[in-house]
C-alpha cells in the first residue's frame, strides 16, 4: 500500500459562513426529519459517531438523540476534543466499535464529521467485517490540510504543543512517523468491497475545500447547503445520513459495490 502524505491547498473558504448554524439549527427545529418523518426504523442498526478537529462528542449530539428515536443504536467516539494522534485514535475507535457491533449482532455504519471522517474511514479500511458503510460529513478526504489558514494555524498549534510533550495531542511527526505509517496509505485507499462510502459536502462550506471532499472512492457523493460546522444539525444532512444508513442496510453483505453517481439532497 503506497504511503500518501498530506499536502496542503492554498485555499481559504470563506469563514464567515459558519455564523450561520444558528439558522441552520433553527431550520432543523421546523423539518419534520427531526422527529424522524421519513425515516426507516434502524431495528438496532449501530453507528459510530466521530466529531470532526477540536469538537468532542457532545457536537453530534442531536444527532445521536435523533438516531435513538429512529431506531438505530449511536455510540459515541469517546472525545471530549478530536486531536490525538491518528494511529493512536483509530485504534481507540476500534475497540469501542467491537463493543458496538458485538452488542447489535450486525455490522455497524460510521458517521464522521470533518477530521473524524478521515478517521471512519480508515476504521472502515482496517475493520471491514465490523462495517457496512461510512458518511463522512465535510471531510476533506484527498488533502487533510485543504482547510482556511485560521484553522490550518490551529492544526499546527495542536501539533506543536503536541511536540512540546503535551499528552493527548498529535505531533508533527505523527505525518511521517511509524505511528502513523498505516493511515495515509489507508486514507487515499479504496475501502474494501462490502464496504459502502457516502461523501457528503458543501460548496457553502467556510473551513474545508469542499474539493477536497470528493473522495473519488466514493459510492456516492452528495452535495447539501450547508456550512462545515453546521452539517452535524442541517436537516438535508440528516436526509443524507439516513438514506445513507438505510441503503447500506439493504445492501450489506453484497460485494459488488454500485457505480459512483453525483446527487444532491432533496
Amino acid at each position: 500500500m503506497r504511503r500518501r502524505i498530506p499536502t496542503l491547498v492554498s485555499t481559504r473558504p470563506p469563514l464567515w459562513r459558519e455564523a450561520l448554524i444558528g439558522l441552520e439549527a433553527a431550520a432543523l427545529l421546523r423539518d419534520p426529519i427531526l422527529r424522524g418523518e421519513g425515516v426507516r426504523d434502524g431495528r438496532g442498526q449501530p453507528v459510530l459517531l466521530i466529531p470532526g478537529f477540536m469538537a468532542g462528542d457532545g457536537s453530534l449530539t442531536a444527532m445521536a438523540n435523533w438516531l435513538k428515536r429512529t431506531g438505530h443504536r449511536p455510540k459515541g467516539a469517546g472525545m471530549v476534543a478530536n486531536v490525538n494522534c491518528s494511529g493512536t485514535a483509530v485504534a481507540r475507535l476500534e475497540r469501542r466499535l467491537e463493543v458496538l457491533v458485538r452488542e447489535q449482532g450486525q455490522r455497524g455504519v460510521i458517521v464522521g464529521q470533518s477530521r473524524g471522517g478521515s478517521l471512519g474511514k480508515v476504521l472502515a479500511s482496517r475493520r471491514p467485517e465490523l462495517v457496512a458503510g461510512v458518511v463522512t460529513l465535510g471531510s476533506p478526504q484527498t488533502d487533510p490540510l485543504a482547510v482556511h489558514p485560521l484553522v490550518h494555524l490551529q492544526v499546527r498549534t495542536v501539533a506543536r504543543l503536541g511536540a512540546l510533550g503535551a499528552p493527548g495531542l498529535f505531533k508533527d511527526s505523527c505525518i511521517e512517523g511509524d505511528c502513523c505509517a498505516d493511515f495515509w496509505p489507508r486514507l487515499a485507499a479504496p475501502l474494501p468491497h462490502g464496504v459502502g462510502l457516502v461523501s457528503v459536502y458543501s460548496k457553502r462550506d467556510g473551513v474545508v475545500d469542499w474539493r477536497a471532499c470528493l473522495d473519488p472512492a466514493a459510492d456516492r457523493q452528495v452535495e447539501v447547503n450547508s456550512s462545515h460546522c453546521g452539517m452535524a444539525v442541517h436537516p438535508k444532512v440528516w436526509r443524507a445520513v439516513a438514506d445513507a444508513l438505510d441503503d447500506f442496510r439493504a445492501h450489506d453483505g453484497r460485494s459488488r459495490r454500485p457505480r459512483v453517481r453525483l446527487a444532491k439532497a432533496a
